[in-house]
């Protein structure tokens, strides 16, 4: 996993994983990520315990942030450590914080890992583990936009419900996200109780960080999406490393407004793949009517299965797709620590029972989420383009 010169970064977890699957003797398993030893779940509880001054923090987490006495957590949607790395050149104040990479969480999904940092929890905890899931009433739920087939789901899958635990462990906090974010379900699952400060130009991000440290809030969490949005239309090509040039920009004008005393740290949800035309539909004739529902997305996709058709469908799935990913039955993902926990029954019934993990640069389709269908790049699976997310540190 790639770090900054100077820093070392925690590994990621291991490859390989107990699994019904053949796959896992011939190609590298699954990268799982750090629960306990540097994930997103864990960089709350460390940034609050900085904060209340608490002394040995833990080794991944950058020394130079010790005694902050206010902190600015700045989430760069999209931008993973090894893309990064490989773009130094278009993020030169970036890249030149001190620093390294921790992971993200399983899946490498916005919904999942944006919920992770902002509660401190795993997905087993917080229970929102993907972007579209299975809710109460069987339709799939889409946790981004809180809505279903039927229309708006925030009747029928209230997110104080489906997320119950306080974001930010019930402290006041101070949150600068995009302003049409305001009132939205997600935001609900994931924000309940933050100031929100919205921002409808990225000029204006910085100007709200810097109005609410003066206000004297101690954590300020700020969002910001382009590096996501271009990736998912433009690829990683030309206009990613533009976007990359611009959002340089902002972290700097974000560490420009630091009063003494505070810190800057910066880090991601996930990292990208680009995928381009390299969608598969999945064969019927392999599927063979065993399963009833897809969730999940293109890089994680789900198959909900007929009971005890698990196995028959995994083989299947193996047999006409092992090349492209890894074929693992639910149990066997929560055997291995995926989510972060064992999952209670509420939360293991949001999801499938096989998942296709994409290994390769390719997403599998789900005809039911068309909006899916023209991303260039994505995310999602356990790779370490996608698990390996920056942890960058700026003290003025």
């Amino acid at each position: 996993m790639p770090t900054a010169p100077g820093s070392s970064g925690p590994a990621l977890g291991e490859s390989g994983a107990p699994g019904s699957t053949p796959s896992s003797t011939i190609w590298p398993g699954p990268i799982w990520p750090a629960y306990g030893r540097g994930s997103l779940a864990d960089l709350l509880p460390a940034l609050q315990a900085v904060l209340a001054g608490m002394p040995d923090q833990p080794s991944w987490l950058p020394a130079e942030i010790e005694g902050a006495r206010q902190v600015v957590l700045l989430v760069l949607d999209g931008l993973g450590a090894e893309q990064l790395e490989q773009h130094r050149e278009d993020a030169p104040f970036l890249a030149g914080m001190p620093g390294g990479a921790i992971s993200s969480v399983a899946p490498t999904t916005t919904a999942t890992a944006l919920t992770s940092i902002t509660t401190g929890l795993s997905p087993a905890r917080h229970g929102v583990v993907g972007y579209r899931i299975r809710a109460r009433n069987g339709e799939i739920l889409n946790v981004l936009r809180w809505c279903a087939p039927s229309g708006d789901a925030r009747g029928a899958e209230p997110p104080e419900l489906l997320q119950p635990n306080p974001p930010f462990g019930g402290r006041a906090v101070t949150a600068v996200t995009r302003a049409e974010f305001a009132g939205t379900g997600f935001s609900e699952a994931h924000l309940r109780g933050a100031e929100l400060r919205g921002w409808r130009v990225p000029s204006s991000l910085p100007v709200e960080v810097a109005l609410a440290l003066e206000g004297g809030a101690p954590f300020v969490f700020a969002y910001y999406d382009g590096v996501d949005k271009v990736a998912h239309e433009r690829g990683l090509g030309r206009h990613y490393r533009a976007e990359l040039r611009a959002t340089d920009r902002l972290v700097g004008d974000v560490a420009a407004a630091l009063p003494p005393g505070s810190a800057l740290v910066v880090t991601s949800d996930h990292g990208q793949v680009e995928v381009g035309p390299s969608v598969v539909a999945l064969e019927p004739d392999v599927l063979a009517g065993d399963v009833v529902q897809l969730s999940g997305e293109g890089r994680w996709r789900w198959l909900h299965v007929r009971p005890g058709r698990e196995e028959a469908l995994a083989a299947r799935l193996e047999q006409a797709y092992g090349q492209l990913a890894w074929v693992r039955l639910r149990r066997d993902l929560e055997r291995a620590n995926a989510f972060g926990g064992s999952l209670g029954a509420e939360v293991r019934a949001r999801l499938g029972d096989v998942a296709l993990l994409a290994r390769a640069p390719v997403a599998f389709a789900d005809p039911a989420d068309q909006g899916e269908l023209a991303l260039v790049s994505r995310h999602g699976s356990l790779t370490a383009a996608e698990l390996s997310v920056p942890l960058r540190v700026c003290v003025p």
